[in-house]
């Protein structure tokens, strides 16, 4: 079963538009949202929580509608960039609530996750850092047998270590077939290490759904004269002129005769969008 199904979703605001969104996230896989701020990714994923009006259909673990997402809700484990805890509550009390909330609330893996996370068990959630809410939406969300897991930003605010941390939890997460992740970030590195797929949304269109791996063998970095470049100008993605030098981004099958490096994923997507106008 996919875990998501999310077709011809679009969205208006005055001077946005989240416009004809399709893509596919299968079971058992991770799939990375990335975008600039304001591309349209938090506006998809409260779509997908049904947060907001839209129009098109999502299907969530094989559930559409109000009423078929009220029922999937227990199987959702969801980090925004904000948390929405009460000001005046602390740990214990976080698992007091979930424990009515959760119908499969694991108390014994939440204060692991808060042991392993080193967050205040007395602490009132109001004098928490960034960081420290991040590591406790974080830890409700993976304390209830969730089968997918919606994050926006969810490494944002945390130090390097501590990213990792989590980075690694999601992978042993996935490791069971029926878990999925749809994961937003500004850190490309960590969906670079993490993500089986990658969906890129540019000032509110989906410029691209592949699997990870394919678009890093797709896409390949080339250095050359102005000159040189002329004869691989229609397999550039995007292009950068350092004086009489250029380095672009081209589709690899399009090109003979010249040597290829492999390309990162923020390569790729930064010549995407600001090399395109280059070509």
């Amino acid at each position: 079963m996919n875990a998501l199904e999310i077709k011809n979703v679009t969205k208006k605001y005055k001077g946005f538009t989240l416009d004809n969104i399709n893509l596919t996230l299968p079971g058992g896989c991770i799939m990375g949202l990335i975008g600039e701020n304001g591309a349209g990714k938090s506006t998809l994923i409260k779509a997908i929580l049904g947060m907001i009006k839209y129009d098109g259909r999502i299907s969530v673990l094989g559930s559409q509608g109000e009423e078929g997402l009220l029922k999937a809700k227990q199987n959702i484990g969801v980090v925004l960039d904000q948390s929405y805890f009460p000001d005046g509550i602390n740990v214990k009390q976080v698992s007091s609530i979930m424990k009515s909330t959760y119908e499969n609330w694991d108390e014994k893996a939440f204060f692991s996750y808060i042991n392993k996370f080193a967050l205040p068990l007395d602490r009132a959630f109001k004098d928490y850092s960034r960081g420290m809410r991040m590591k406790l939406s974080m830890a409700v969300a993976l304390s209830h047998e969730a089968k997918l897991l919606i994050l926006d930003e969810p490494t944002g605010g945390l130090d390097p270590i501590v990213r990792d941390e989590i980075v690694d939890i999601l992978y042993d997460y996935t490791r069971a077939e029926d878990h999925s992740v749809l994961m937003s970030s500004h850190i490309l590195s960590d969906l670079e290490k993490l993500c089986d797929y990658i969906a890129f949304i540019h000032e509110g269109k989906l410029i691209f759904v592949d699997e990870k791996d394919a678009l890093t063998e797709r896409y390949g970095l080339v250095n050359c004269s102005e000159e040189e470049y002329e004869f691989i100008k229609d397999a550039a993605v995007g292009v950068r002129r350092n004086g009489y030098s250029v380095q672009a981004l081209v589709e690899r099958s399009k090109v003979r005769g010249f040597e290829t490096e492999n390309a990162t994923l923020e390569e790729i997507i930064v010549f995407m969008v600001k090399g395109a106008g280059e070509r």
